[in-house]
């Protein structure tokens, strides 16, 4: 099950919400949103459910051992992560291992093995495992001693397919002593429309034009038909991220819980550094201060540095997808980080303009590595990207887009820059100093955000296509 989908909206939601409201103590609310959202996940994955349940098992033991064994804690603790990754390998890494291996075995010689199924969103709860069991041992976090709560916690369904990575420390108050008021709840609605309206009204656009250019070889396409294909992809893959991001926010609120930021505007940045600092922020935050730090970080010269930044973005990389396109895409982000710090940061600091036009290129030719599953594709695409073909036997642009596209286009790109942020704040400043403005302004954000839900709904009717870009992750 997903956010944006019929059964989602208007039977699931509405049920757990009135559920969350009606039932009395802290106790309650938790059993049935434990429930829900086992309920929730197996409605896609069956008797995977069961996997999510062993899961928060077996880190509910290591949390008690590493908490009792002051001796021992630091062994429980690298069993149980071990055992968790253990888990991740091989439910999303065994076919990739196998294929990698059978590439370079002798034709007759091949492993002969079933694939195996990936469970959605297994990256984002066994980090999540992780991170309760390294928060207990350094005593960031008191232990859970109940094992519903901490089941609660790793599966609780806002969060759970699509992120943003949560830390057991920053809703641990929260899984016991938590109120929904009405501002929140506001709040939750509000940012949980906003999140869908991205979703359905303009990632699946921009997805459906990026499918309708990226399916056809590059050899035949143009150069404004490639510069196209991967635009509307990049703005497919930020609004559908953080359109996701926004909708687990607004239910975190309307259920009591308060989720970090997950996106912060990233295609306004002026250096790959910046870029990670806004772009999937929950997860560039894990690596930093569960993977980067404990290496060294910077402490241990620049040589062990730039080895830490190739690690963390290598894993980055695999993170995200089981593939060779995904480990590259990952040590091309780590590879101009270090450009950057090797130098490049200071020539960036001299014009904005070149900084943001360098920024966003290295972004979209990565994002062609995101994309195409076969590296060489992914290579021949990039250089078609610069290679300024203008002969009709190609196809152009312009044999592609329409008018929809278009709008939703320029929708896309002005949603994803600071101008209309910008424009926005300096409005808010004016309505505040007028008590009729603001009332009024009520309203029209009211009026605004039914529109979207309307759109959102009538498009989720009419249209079949509605992808679900995460299943790799």
């Amino acid at each position: 099950m997903v956010f944006s989908s019929i059964v989602f909206l208007f039977i699931f939601l509405p049920i757990v919400l009135i559920l969350n409201y009606v039932l009395p103590g802290i106790k309650l609310k938790n059993l049935a949103l434990l429930i829900a959202s086992l309920f929730f996940y197996a409605w896609g994955e069956n008797e995977l459910v069961l996997l999510m349940i062993a899961s928060s098992l077996i880190n509910y033991a290591f949390g008690l051992g590493i908490n009792k064994n002051g001796r021992r804690k630091t062994l429980i603790l690298g069993i149980g992560i071990g055992i968790n990754l253990l888990f991740l390998v091989y439910l999303k890494y065994f076919n990739f291992i196998i294929d990698s291996v059978n590439y370079v075995t002798p034709q007759g010689l091949e492993i002969v093995v079933g694939n195996v199924h990936l469970p959605i969103g297994i990256s984002f709860f066994t980090f999540q495992s992780i991170s309760y069991l390294v928060d207990v041992y350094r005593r960031d976090a008191v232990l859970q001693r109940n094992p519903l709560n901490l089941a609660l916690y790793i599966s609780l369904f806002p969060q759970l397919i699509a992120g943003p990575i949560v830390r057991y420390q920053t809703i641990a108050l929260e899984l016991t002593n938590r109120k929904v008021t009405i501002e929140n709840f506001s709040l939750g609605i509000k940012r949980f429309v906003i999140g869908l309206g991205k979703k359905v009204l303009i990632a699946n656009v921009m997805g459906s034009l990026a499918d309708q250019i990226m399916v056809i070889p590059a050899e035949n396409l143009n150069t404004s038909a490639v510069w196209l294909g991967i635009i509307a992809y990049a703005l497919q893959i930020y609004f559908d991220f953080s359109g996701y991001s926004d909708m687990a926010i607004g239910l975190g609120k309307m259920l009591g819980f308060n989720f970090l930021e997950n996106f912060n505007l990233p295609y306004i940045s002026k250096s790959i550094k910046e870029f990670w600092r806004r772009w999937h922020i929950s997860l560039s935050t894990w690596f930093r201060d569960y993977l980067y730090i404990p290496l060294g970080g910077n402490r241990k010269g620049k040589i062990r540095t730039y080895v830490n930044l190739i690690i963390v973005f290598f894993l980055t990389g695999l993170w995200h997808g089981a593939s060779w396109s995904f480990v590259f895409w990952g040590i091309y982000h780590g590879i101009f980080i270090i450009i950057e710090k090797l130098g490049f940061d200071k020539i960036l600091n001299r014009s904005k303009v070149f900084s943001h036009f360098y920024t966003i290129i290295v972004v979209l030719v990565g994002w062609v590595f995101f994309r195409i599953e076969k590296i060489d594709d992914a290579f021949k695409y990039v250089v078609r990207m610069f290679s300024f073909t203008s002969s009709r036997q190609y196809f152009y642009a312009s044999d592609i887009i329409n008018n929809e596209h278009i709008i939703i286009l320029v929708v896309g790109v002005l949603f994803s820059i600071s101008i209309l942020q910008n424009f926005r704040n300096k409005i808010k400043l004016f309505i505040n100093k007028n008590n009729i403005l603001i009332n009024i302004t009520r309203y029209l954000e009211i009026l605004v955000l039914l529109v979207i839900m309307f759109l959102s709904v009538i498009s989720l009717a009419a249209n079949t296509y509605n992808p679900f870009i995460y299943f790799r992750f």
